[in-house]
């Protein structure tokens, strides 16, 4: 049973297991009570799209500082073999400015706007040295199901918190709790703590990769130096690998379609009058749907292979965001939350598992840096596109009908991109 979900080693389940911690900031941070608590509470004296809009711009230029600091930190991190202490640090960094938003209150809109992009840079940081140990303790033909398996405890983790908070912010008083504010602010310490009791299997049990030191490089050498000296040789490798490149090009498209939706779901929902209880309730049903559908993504990628379930969901995508324009009712949301959990978590475990095919091994941070800043800038122009088209029209619903361009997109570009199962990348994946 557990080598059909990919969790039958220790360091396989102690490497999903991070999933399961931190996903809980994606959840009730990033996806469901934040947004809310910053459109009712932190934004509550700026007209409802402004808040929209400062929403998209904060979440924006969180994205951005990942995108310009992940490519050398993924350098450093393979030069120094630090894999695991640099995922620790920006945990810490995640977690810390997570709890912070505990101090906030009415009218602190600017406080929490900064407070959320330290916190999400710590988070994705983080996250591009997580997905860098995939390929070191997965096997070539494990990898979609480690990292679908990933995916899947990351929406049962993130889910049954979100879940206890939601209990909290709608029914304070059975648990001692003087109102929703302070619910609410309950909630994001919990997340804090969530993310760091359930990093540390990670940490003691999945070992760091080998350090290896280029044949140019010294040992001795500055870790930045040598750090930026390999961002310029891996960029010009990238080129080189003409699968990988054609991959993360399409993944910039698609990628910020759905990293758009996720963080600008429930401040739009909110914007078009649809109540708290609906949003979060709907958004915690997306993590209990993701669960089975996330694993059948992974076993679906043994049939149609990783290519072929990335076409199905992002088909899905492209039908959901057209019947989100004409979204008003509060069903409405309900529907296409579970159209959505049936692809998000396939979507990313199987883009993430496929990109783990067309790289070396031996530089999987650098490559995954690479990885982190394709997902991250393409995550900047969805949340600012958004926010713009709403500021310029005092509206949303046109900002919701742009995503489809970047599924179509995204669709035709995956398209010219050719896989190998193998332990190597496809014959012509490089070009000398």
């Amino acid at each position: 049973m557990l080598r059909a979900l990919g969790l039958h080693r220790p360091e396989l389940r102690a490497w999903a297991l991070y999933d399961w911690a931190n996903s809980a900031f994606a959840t009730t941070i990033m996806a469901a009570v934040l947004p809310v608590f910053y459109a009712d509470v932190a934004a509550a004296t700026l007209p409802e799209h402004l808040r929209t809009a400062y929403w998209g711009y904060t979440t924006g230029i969180a994205l951005l500082i990942v995108a310009l600091l992940s490519p050398i930190l993924g350098a450093v991190a393979d030069y120094l073999g630090a894999k695991k202490r640099f995922l620790a640090l920006f945990a810490a960094l995640g977690i810390g400015a997570t709890a912070l938003l505990a101090l906030s209150g009415p009218g602190m809109w600017l406080y929490v706007s900064i407070v959320f992009i330290v916190a999400n840079v710590g988070f994705a940081a983080a996250n591009v040295f997580y997905d860098s140990l995939l390929p070191h303790i997965a096997k070539p033909r494990e990898i979609e199901r480690v990292s679908a398996a990933g995916f899947a405890l990351g929406y049962l983790g993130g889910g049954l918190l979100l879940a206890l908070n939601l209990a909290w912010i709608l029914m304070p008083e059975r648990f001692g709790l003087d109102d929703a504010l302070a619910a609410t602010r309950l909630a994001f310490l919990s997340v804090a703590f969530w993310w760091t009791l359930f990093s540390i299997p990670l940490f003691r049990v999945v070992p760091e990769p080998l350090r290896r030191v280029e044949p140019s490089e010294t040992p001795e050498e500055n870790p930045i130096s040598a750090g930026f000296q390999r961002l310029l040789k891996t960029f010009h490798e990238l080129r080189r690998y003409r699968q990988a490149f054609l991959f993360l090009l399409a993944f910039w498209l698609y990628s910020d379609g759905i990293g758009t939706i996720i963080k600008m779901a429930t401040i739009y929902g909110r914007e078009i009058g649809i109540g708290q209880a609906h949003l979060i309730g709907a958004l915690l049903l997306v993590q209990f749907v993701g669960i089975p559908c996330t694993f059948a993504f992974g076993a679906l990628a043994d049939r149609l292979g990783a290519k072929g379930g990335l076409y199905l969901a992002l088909s899905v995508y492209t039908a959901i965001t057209i019947l989100g324009f004409f979204m008003r009712e509060a069903w409405h949301f309900w529907l296409l939350a579970i159209a959505v959990g049936t692809v998000q978590g396939g979507a990313q475990a199987l883009s993430r598992a496929l990109y783990a095919r067309l790289i070396p091994r031996e530089k999987s941070s650098e490559f995954f840096g690479f990885y982190s800043v394709s997902a991250k800038f393409a995550g900047i122009f969805g949340p600012l596109l958004f926010g713009l088209i709403s500021q310029l029209t005092g509206n949303s619903r046109l900002s919701i009908l742009a995503l489809v361009a970047f599924f179509l997109g995204g669709i035709a570009l995956l398209s010219r991109v050719r896989v190998s199962i193998n332990d190597t990348p496809p014959a012509d994946a490089v070009c000398e």
